[in-house]
């Protein structure tokens, strides 16, 4: 049975936006692709529920997320860092399914690790649509925009998944350990030994941490007579080095072109994992080569497409849960 939802948010901190799967090929217009900062929790929350790729959700920053439920009922997901998620007076944490009633208060907030969480909903999300895409570009505030306190919001054709409810398994292939560069294509702008630095010391994540990019604080990587090249398309990952050399990792929302040098590209498969440190966190590079880039996108997008595969499946009614444990064995007769 379908109707429609409504929630009334009561509180939502700073950088709590609609997002999509993002609005690619547009990059050459001056507009950012935007999406999930972590791409893998976002489509593992809507799998998780049975929902089609893509489909737009909440993506929660460390300042939280307070909705009441107003009207209707509607399953969710939350999926990403480790929040804290709250009904009622029910306490669970992230990477679960639950049911949402009218009435019902859900909290979710930061809790020991991760920045970003994703809510999901069995239904469609109502929010604006720019470019054919309901991803929010931050700094603009184009497409389904920034969540606020007082606003309304309200899920089309909620479902009630009670086959679905419980805890979502949580990727187990995320490769721990540094995270993986490839090195260039600016070397020759850098003094000599500020490449080897890179991918040898250690940084730590700076306050200037938002869904444009991460600043890193960390050994000065030198330049030398780089600030003059012109400027030039860049990509989620991208390392750029500013006149200070600070370097900045460029995520979900950032700028199309940058006149800066870039020392190394951080490979797809690991942004997901980088976009989840905090501010204070330490951060480690590695180099690799090109060729080892390619293998290593390849072997995550088949574990993450199996993974992916494997949570969309329904896991049954509790009574059908409980008879495919078997939990009885035999009988003893006295």
């Amino acid at each position: 049975m379908m109707g429609e939802a409504a929630f009334s948010v009561s509180f939502a901190g700073p950088l709590v936006t609609f997002q999509d799967a993002g609005r690619p090929g547009n990059m050459r217009f001056g507009v950012a692709t935007s999406g999930p900062m972590d791409r893998l929790a976002f489509d593992a929350a809507n799998a998780a529920l049975g929902n089609a790729a893509g489909m737009t959700a909440i993506e929660i920053s460390l300042g939280g997320l307070i909705l009441q439920c107003t009207a209707g009922a509607v399953t969710v997901a939350i999926t990403g860092g480790d929040f804290v998620v709250k009904r009622g007076a029910q306490k669970t944490a992230s990477w679960t399914i639950l049911t949402i009633q009218k009435g019902e208060q859900l909290s979710i907030s930061a809790g020991k690790t991760g920045s970003w969480a994703y809510l999901a909903f069995a239904g469609t999300l109502n929010a604006a649509e720019w470019l054919g895409s309901r991803a929010t570009h931050s700094t603009s505030g184009f497409g389904g925009g920034v969540v606020q306190a007082g606003q309304t919001i309200t899920v089309s054709d909620a479902a009630l998944r009670e086959d679905r409810l419980g805890d979502i398994r949580r990727p187990d292939f995320m490769p721990d350990g540094p995270i993986r560069v490839v090195t260039g294509p600016q070397d020759q702008y850098f003094a000599d030994g500020a490449v080897a630095c890179f991918v040898s010391d250690t940084f730590k994540v700076t306050e200037a941490y938002d869904r444009m990019g991460m600043r890193l604080s960390g050994p000065p990587l030198e330049l030398d007579a780089a600030l003059s090249i012109p400027s030039e398309p860049i990509v989620r990952g991208s390392v750029q080095v500013s006149g200070d050399g600070v370097p900045t990792v460029l995520l979900a929302d950032h700028q199309t072109t940058g006149g800066y040098p870039k020392i190394a590209t951080v490979i797809s498969c690991d942004t997901d994992r980088l976009a989840q440190f905090r501010a204070g966190d330490t951060v480690k590079f590695a180099s690799i080569s090109s060729p080892q880039a390619i293998d290593a996108l390849r072997a995550f997008q088949k574990q993450r497409g199996h993974y992916l595969e494997d949570i969309a499946v329904a896991r049954g009614s509790l009574a059908q849960r409980l008879m495919r444990e078997n939990l009885i064995h035999g009988c003893v007769y006295e």
